[in-house]
């Protein structure tokens, strides 16, 4: 006689490994597990399922799989070939994002027949937030390799003859007429603008040694707080959520107040037009993720994690993969080396850095390592 979808579980739950109940062995698996029966129903979750998920195990099972994901996912595709097959099917990198849940949920989904009950099939999500962050930080140190080549040919083929452009402009200046001054006035001031974009893109070729040091990230962040609110952000309000007992960066404070000041000025131009602009500058240890940098053998930790997040209206959806290369940018008058320079100072640091941006605003994330005492004497200074 077959046993049901909940007569398995039951068992599963009871008999599984060596005595241990098999729902505590679910709940101790750091990835959502569903159970999903043959009507599509939910019967069985994991804890990991719950958070990720944002419902408890009771709300769960009241509903069908295809309630949590969106309208046409392939995961309910995925579901039937395991029916048909009998087999594992694995799909990869698959956003089932929804409002339910969230935006931009990219998973790698590995489906299998639960053997005990036939119909019912396991799912387990495996988030690839981690992965994708190291690809776009990857992708961003290359975009900044680029700027860092044009730089380097634009500081010579480009200035020197603007300097040409911009002193042959004021001779003229001298003997033009008042309409005619109008013209070589502004000829002067877009060479003085291409000057300093040029000079912008120069910071990118500059390959020295970084001197690093720890640094407390609080007299940072107190210091952009008071340099913002004295200027661009005079008409934001700043909140400070930190962890006071927070270890010391071991980093560069100058290149860090620039990151930061390029953030908090990046967020208040963001803020424009809403009625009670906020931004929210958080610090907190987050242990576990670890790093492969170049120069260093052993992978190196990136507990540090510093945020800065604003309640506007969000970043359009087609620009997010792109906000860290270089001229992108939403300002109608901006450069779009704001966020590549960013990424470069983080990825000189090696450290991270990732946006994720919604109706209810955008936070930028940074992850960072923390200084241990030793790095001196392992290879991690440069």
């Amino acid at each position: 006689m077959l046993e049901t979808g909940g007569d398995a579980l039951a068992k599963l739950r009871e008999e599984a490994g060596n005595g241990i109940p098999g729902q505590a062995i679910l709940d101790s698996l750091p990835h959502p597990v569903l159970v999903v029966g043959g009507d599509n129903k939910i019967i069985a979750a994991n804890s990991g399922a719950e958070n990720f998920f944002h419902a408890s195990l009771s709300v769960m099972k009241r509903r069908e799989v295809s309630w949590f994901v969106p309208f046409g996912s392939p995961v309910l595709a995925l579901i039937a070939q395991v029916r048909d097959s009998g087999g594992r099917v694995n799909e990869y990198k698959l956003d089932i994002g929804s409002p339910r849940i969230g935006p931009e949920k990219l998973v790698d989904v590995h489906a299998s027949p639960l053997s005990e009950a036939p119909g019912c099939v396991v799912l387990l999500f495996q988030e690839r937030t981690m992965a994708e962050k190291l690809d776009k930080q990857l992708t961003s140190r290359g975009a900044a390799r680029t700027v860092t080549g044009l730089a380097a040919m634009l500081g010579h083929e480009i200035k020197n003859p603007l300097s040409g452009i911009r002193g042959a402009a004021q001779l003229l200046e001298q003997s033009a007429s008042e309409d005619d001054r109008t013209l070589t006035r502004l000829i002067m001031e877009e060479t003085d603008r291409i000057v300093k974009l040029v000079d912008r893109m120069e910071v990118f070729s500059d390959e020295r040694p970084i001197d690093r040091e720890p640094v407390n990230i609080h007299v940072v962040l107190d210091h952009v707080k008071r340099v913002a609110e004295n200027g661009f952000a005079s008409k934001v309000r700043i909140v400070e959520d930190y962890d006071p007992s927070l270890p010391p960066v071991y980093a560069n404070r100058d290149q860090l107040v620039q990151v930061f000041i390029n953030l908090i000025k990046n967020a208040s131009e963001a803020l424009r037009g809403v009625n009670e602009p906020e931004i929210t500058v958080s610090t907190a240890f987050r242990p576990g993720v670890r790093l492969s940098v170049p120069g260093v053998q052993e992978r190196v930790s990136l507990p540090l994690e510093f945020c800065v997040r604003d309640n506007g209206h969000g970043v359009p959806e087609d620009l997010r993969p792109h906000l860290f290369d270089p001229f992108i940018t939403t300002k109608t008058n901006g450069s779009g080396l704001g966020l590549a320079l960013v990424a470069k100072i983080v990825g000189d640091h090696g450290g991270v850095v990732e946006c994720e941006s919604g109706r209810q605003g955008t936070t930028f994330r940074i992850l960072m390592p923390a200084f241990t005492g030793t790095e001196g004497t392992t290879g991690i200074e440069d």
